[in-house]
């Protein structure tokens, strides 16, 4: 009897502690969706790395990745490893398209699912590396911000990390160093691909980057680059009032002689009141010290 309730007791414990992998939140159920996208066949390494993420943050990846084996029925967590793996079933199935969730419809565990999608979708595929390499060459900034431009290939840059295989060194620790070089190799070149990119615009910052010694880190570009769009934004947009103002008192002027042109005499007055307005910077008339081209600059046209 004493056993039985030992028993009851620490299954009791394992559930109602939460940094046990066997506790369930009260508000948990199997048909919820907790990443952003359903998986299908183009999406698994996004897919994955977001449930990972979840699983992680629930205390589950035991559960999926085999560390936390199924207990014989009479060990006293037996019953809450069947409840845990039933809701992550349901989490992961919920989180599938209709045509994927059939294929796994009767796995016997989670971890059985995992498995069965990591040999599915997670191998490396040579069609996948080659349009992603493609995607990569082709991208260019387009007049779109710099921001955006960088945001665009590091998405690409993580998805060729995950789908192709990089040689890593075997060594305890690292001590030769290759590591570190193969990883400086990859940061160059992606600080040469987010060059290569850039519009003509950033030429001249570009020239600079890349005649820096040493030269400069990927983000260290990046924000270079970055300051440089805002400055030209900033001097882009004095200069596109400048001309807007400038630009209304020649269509003013004008507008005033096609009048003259089109109805004669009778518009005389009209024309003689706003020749009557005095530029007292220039000492012309027809315009006012606030349009001048004089003072204010000479638009392109």
């Amino acid at each position: 009897m004493a056993s039985a309730d030992q028993t009851k007791t620490n299954q009791i414990n394992l559930v109602a502690d939460h940094t046990s992998p066997y506790y369930l939140n009260p508000s948990d159920y199997p048909r919820q969706m907790h990443v952003n996208e359903s998986l299908n066949d183009n999406n698994y390494l996004d897919w994955v790395q977001e449930m990972e993420t979840f699983l992680f943050a629930k205390n589950k990846v035991g559960f999926v990745d085999g560390t936390l084996k199924k207990p014989e029925t009479e060990y006293s967590n037996h019953a809450s490893w069947l409840r845990c793996d039933a809701m992550i079933r349901g989490w992961l199935t919920t989180a599938m398209e209709k045509e994927i969730r059939v294929s796994v419809r009767y796995a016997d565990s989670a971890e059985e699912i995992w498995s069965d999608l990591k040999d599915r979708f997670g191998k490396e595929s040579a069609p996948r590396a080659y349009e992603l390499k493609h995607l990569l060459i082709s991208t260019r900034q387009d007049g779109s911000s710099v921001s955006s431009y960088f945001t665009k290939l590091r998405s690409l840059w993580d998805e060729i990390g995950s789908t192709i295989s990089v040689p890593r060194c075997s060594c305890a620790g690292c001590t030769c160093g290759i590591s570190k070089k193969l990883t400086d190799l990859r940061d160059k070149e992606r600080l040469y691909e987010f060059l290569l990119g850039l519009d003509n615009d950033y030429s001249t910052i570009r020239t600079q980057i890349l005649a820096m010694k040493p030269i400069p880190t990927l983000l260290e570009a990046y924000r270079l680059v970055s300051e440089d769009e805002q400055q030209c934004d900033v001097s882009t947009g004095k200069k596109t009032n400048t001309d807007s103002a400038a630009f209304q008192a020649f269509m003013k002027r004008d507008g005033v002689a096609a009048a003259q042109n089109r109805n004669g005499p009778k518009n005389n007055k009209r024309i003689i009141v706003d020749k009557a307005e005095h530029c007292d910077f220039c000492g012309k008339n027809g315009h006012s010290r606030d349009v001048c081209f004089k003072r204010v600059g000479y638009p392109e046209w």
